[in-house]
């Protein structure tokens, strides 16, 4: 490992090629970023030309749910085996060919599948950039490298919403998609000549190990039979979920792609594992719970309920993603000074503060610009410490498939926070249902990880289990653990 000292300025710390193979990942994130809000932005344009209902137009924007558990278990998969330099390209790869299917998309169904191609990348570049960087860059400042990476999405975010305003008015919506394949040629030629993540290769490829996550699921021919069909149930259950086609059946649908999740999960943790698995996957639904109704919902909220104009729901987002972006560099400074989880738990309490306020605010454009900017801070933005929060608590081993698996199921409760957010408004204002989830959804994460559940419950099950993988410490000491103790 890189060794380094304590009274260098943090950044010196930090090698000219690392910060090349940051901004490599970094690119990754704004292209998230920028396709959560682009397909948002284009969907009544999409809608206009193909023809779609509403239910049809809004699984446009949900399914890149059904496929990103998939994407984020393979793709870290295949990044734990043979190095995440390889798994980010091919997750980025991954989405260039969605983002190039969806600009040539011809009917709802070829625009519904590249939206699959795309979730699967996403899912993949999230673990694969996360893992990559967090091996790459000294342990002491590895919160610094997860909220800086993240604020790639925010930036992405606002980019998105200044593209649209330029370009679509006057080349319509299928130019956004196309333009969408500058950065990505971007990334792809900053990643051809990557060297590989420092840890990884010292902990895994130079001792010739050949780490197979997945070993659990298909170790015997009868349950490789069984976890097939349980992917399969998995997927189709999402598929139905999300699309006209379950309609009336998602009650059912969603107990069916739970079970089928749940028994992945169990199975990919092994008996050492398995509550850790568990523990973290409902962490990070929460997670998304508390954060999602606002990136989903708060453009229809500004423009029903307060009457705002285009121009000023532009403005309010602006407001929102900066806030977002400036969150996520501080939460980098907190986490590497006081630690992830304190750092997350404590700025998420303060949150708190602002969330009923932002959705007082009915006339002052300025004012409820400056809630949302210190909500988002605060709330949105110290999810940048994220990958440096679940990455701690796996082997590297077993970190690229185990981020990716629990992060995107977990991020399933990005699509059932809008949901549920207009289902609470049926009986209540939309802000005040927004602002009673939002609230409720902290206050758990809060205690989550505040209380350390994760780790408490992993150690019933791993009374030897390390507290922090990703610490100067261990990272020093890594075991060569190539897959779940079974």
């Amino acid at each position: 490992m890189q060794k380094t000292s304590p009274s260098l300025p943090w950044y010196r710390e930090v090698s000219g090629t690392q910060w090349k193979s940051f901004f490599a990942a970094w690119i990754g994130y704004l292209l998230d970023g920028f396709d959560f809000v682009l397909i948002t932005l284009v969907l009544t344009e999409i809608s206009d030309d193909f023809g779609l209902s509403t239910v049809e137009a809004a699984s446009l924007v949900s399914g890149a749910f059904i496929t990103r558990w998939l994407g984020g278990a393979v793709l870290g998969a295949i990044g734990d085996r043979y190095g995440r330099r390889a798994s980010m390209v091919l997750s980025i790869l991954l989405y260039s060919l969605g983002t190039f299917a969806c600009g040539f998309a011809w009917n709802y169904h070829s625009l519904f599948a590249a939206r699959l191609a795309i979730g699967m990348g996403m899912a993949g570049e999230y673990s694969a950039s996360a893992t990559y960087v967090m091996e790459s860059w000294p342990a002491r400042v590895r919160s610094r490298a997860s909220g800086f990476l993240i604020s790639g999405f925010s930036v992405g975010s606002v980019l998105a919403a200044q593209v649209y305003d330029w370009v679509v008015p006057s080349l319509g919506w299928r130019w956004m998609f196309y333009l969408g394949l500058i950065p990505i040629a971007v990334a792809l030629w900053m990643r051809r000549a990557l060297p590989e993540a420092e840890e990884w290769a010292t902990d895994v490829a130079d001792r010739g190990s050949r780490p197979n996550p997945f070993r659990p699921l298909f170790r015997t021919p009868p349950l490789a039979v069984v976890n097939t069909v349980l992917t399969v149930a998995a997927t189709l259950a999402l598929f139905l979920v999300f699309t006209p086609g379950g309609e009336g059946l998602v009650p059912a649908l969603s107990v069916v792609a739970g079970i089928a999740l749940v028994a992945l999960a169990v199975q990919l943790g092994g008996k050492r594992g398995w509550l850790l698995y568990l523990s973290m996957i409902v962490t990070l639904f929460f997670a998304f719970l508390y954060s999602w109704p606002i990136q989903s919902l708060l453009p229809t909220y500004l423009k029903t309920e307060l009457g705002y104009t285009t121009g000023q729901v532009t403005d309010v987002l602006y407001f929102a993603g900066f806030g977002t972006m400036v969150g996520c560099w501080a939460a980098g400074f907190l986490g590497d000074r006081i630690g992830a989880r304190k750092a997350y738990a404590l700025t998420l309490l303060a949150s708190l503060a602002f969330v009923y306020p932002v959705f007082a605010v009915k006339d002052d454009l300025l004012l409820l610009g400056c809630l949302l900017f210190l909500l988002q801070a605060t709330s949105f933005g110290i999810s940048g410490l994220l990958p440096r929060y679940i990455g701690g608590h796996f082997p590297t081993a077993s970190r690229g498939a185990a981020l990716g698996f629990t992060y995107n199921v977990g991020a399933l409760g990005g699509a059932v926070a809008p949901v549920l957010g207009a289902h609470l408004a049926s009986g209540m204002d939309l802000g005040q249902a927004l602002a009673v989830l939002t609230f409720a959804g902290t206050v758990i994460v809060v205690l989550l990880v505040g209380l350390d559940v994760p780790s408490r419950l992993n150690r019933l099950t791993d009374p030897e289990a390390r507290a922090d993988h990703l610490a100067a410490s261990a990272t020093a000491t890594e075991p060569a653990r190539t897959g779940p103790v079974s």
